[in-house]
Order: structure tokens, then C-alpha cells, then sequence
């Protein structure tokens, strides 16, 4: 076998292309893991088709157009696929960014994953009970945690009341 360049590049591309499939699905398999566990089409009756794109499949809100970047009344932020309280009304601040941003979540509320999709590493934020795509999780936040927590409004739906 001749083995030049071309060959080495393409062969080791099928490789890389192979095993990363072969990853995303082990780590497909892992995030089936939840309390609940609804099949595709059972979510699509219980989600609206944006909730859907979001929590299923990943896709992010468009920066500004979530009407809880305006929410200033008490009250907690829970996951719109499975009621989860997730954050409190009172970890909510103005990141300047176009999502909803949070400080803290609540104890025992989410899930975190390594997130590679767009080329470089990010830390995604699940929902624990759901494994519901809430947004992501960044280094650059204020105090007392130094946490953004970036959360896209379709993921969430708010409960005014006590916080």
C-alpha cells in the first residue's frame, strides 16, 4: 500500500470523524440518564416547538427577545420541560449579554457538561431531573461566585411568589 500524505490526512480524518461520533453518542447515552425520560414525541406534546429546539436539541434563544431579561418580581425560574426549580429570582442580575443571567442556582438543580459544539469549550448547564439544555455556565460573573450563568427564556418558566 502507498502510503503518502493525502492518504495519511484522509485516513486519519475518517478516524477523528469516527471517534467523535462514536463520543457523542456514548455521551448521547449518558444524558439519558434523568428521572424523566420522554421520548421524542412526548416531548413535542409537552414543549412548544421553540421549548423543543431548546431543551432537546440545543439551539440557543436570540439575544434580547426573552421577556424574562425584564422580569424583576420574586419568584423562582424552573425548567419549562419539567417544573424544576433551577434559580431564584434573587441570583438574577443585568449581565448585559441578551439572556437571562444568574449568579447561583438553586441546591441540587442542574447538571453541567462539557460542551464542544461550536470548536471550544464551554460548560453547558442541564436541567438535573430532565437533562433539559437551560444554556451555559461562564468564569465571568460578579460576586459572590464569580459565575455567569447564561440561561436561554425558552428554557424557563417563571413562578412568581416566594424565592
Amino acid at each position: 500500500m502507498n502510503l503518502n500524505r493525502r492518504t495519511f490526512l484522509t485516513a486519519s480524518t475518517i478516524a477523528i470523524a469516527t471517534a467523535a461520533a462514536a463520543a457523542s453518542g456514548a455521551a448521547a447515552a449518558v444524558k439519558r440518564r434523568y428521572e424523566i425520560n420522554l421520548s421524542e414525541a412526548e416531548w413535542k406534546k409537552r414543549l412548544t416547538p421553540a421549548q423543543f429546539r431548546t431543551l432537546r436539541q440545543e439551539a440557543t434563544d436570540t439575544p434580547g427577545k426573552s421577556p424574562y431579561l425584564d422580569e424583576h418580581r420574586t419568584g423562582i425560574f424552573a425548567c419549562a420541560g419539567c417544573a424544576l426549580p433551577v434559580f431564584s429570582s434573587k441570583a438574577k442580575y443585568d449581565s448585559g449579554t441578551g439572556w437571562p443571567s444568574f449568579f447561583q442556582h438553586l441546591p441540587k438543580a442542574i447538571h453541567t457538561e462539557t460542551d464542544t459544539l461550536l470548536g471550544f469549550e464551554r460548560v453547558e448547564v442541564e436541567c438535573r431531573r430532565c437533562g433539559g439544555h437551560l444554556g451555559h455556565v461562564f468564569d465571568d460573573g460578579p460576586a459572590p461566585t464569580g459565575k455567569r450563568y447564561c440561561m436561554n427564556g425558552t428554557a424557563l418558566k417563571f413562578i412568581p411568589g416566594k424565592a
